[in-house]
């Protein structure tokens, strides 16, 4: 339904957010590609760069342009989409980021029985715990959805965000800019996706206009236990 809603009158309720943020004077100078200068004093304020849905055929150049520019993010991986992609996770790993179970068909767990739901996490946890010799240890339920029943029974931290990249239904590197735009603030988490070349053009271009304005990147571990 989000996905139909948004294939409908996303494009028009993005432009009316962005003049809204505009409106509100939230806006983010790199964002909008100005260049700032950050006061040598200024303490380096951090968030958590996200990314679900992989590991892809972009998974890697993500993972490089990242490491490149000193960035540890979070993936949250679907089990359904990491089987024959052995070497990219371990990568990840090797690139020093975070991995997390993103479940394995991408479904609402709290729309499952609690064995059903228990399975589709237990099948992604066994795959990262064989290639990268770690048990996982946070989980992103797909759409967000969660219940007190599914934190009873799974032993794992479920992590949210609280801002949206809309990368997924945009697909354009200046809109998804746009509808970052203003939104950033210290200790956010935000959400992407690496299943599309403009969501790591966003990406990276995120990075070097933030990390200009003296923010600092960490996973979610370090952000939680912070």
């Amino acid at each position: 339904m989000r996905r139909d809603f948004w294939k409908k009158n996303g494009l028009a309720v993005t432009g009316i957010l962005c003049l809204l943020i505009a409106w509100q004077g939230r806006a983010m100078e790199t964002v909008t590609g100005q260049e700032s200068v950050v006061p040598e004093q200024q303490e380096a304020r951090k968030v958590a760069l996200t990314f679900d849905d992989g590991p892809s055929e972009y998974t890697m150049e993500l993972s490089r342009g990242l490491k490149e520019r000193g960035v540890q993010a979070t993936f949250f991986l679907l089990g359904e989409n990491m089987e024959e992609r052995r070497e990219m996770v371990e990568q990840l790993v090797k690139d020093g980021h975070l991995i997390g179970n993103h479940s394995y068909h991408h479904v609402q767990l709290n729309k499952l029985s609690k064995e059903a739901a228990k399975g589709e996490i237990e099948k992604t946890n066994q795959l990262i715990r064989e290639w990268t010799g770690e048990d996982p240890l946070y989980i992103r339920p797909p759409y967000g959805a969660w219940s007190q029943e599914l934190e009873n029974v799974v032993d794992m931290i479920p992590v949210f965000w609280n801002v949206d990249s809309l990368d997924w239904k945009l697909q354009n590197k200046e809109r998804v800019l746009c509808c970052l735009s203003g939104q950033v603030e210290e200790g956010d988490m935000i959400l992407m996706h690496d299943g599309y070349q403009s969501s790591v053009d966003a990406a990276f271009a995120l990075v070097d206009q933030l990390q200009n304005q003296g923010f600092v990147f960490v996973n979610v571990e370090e952000m939680i236990l912070e």
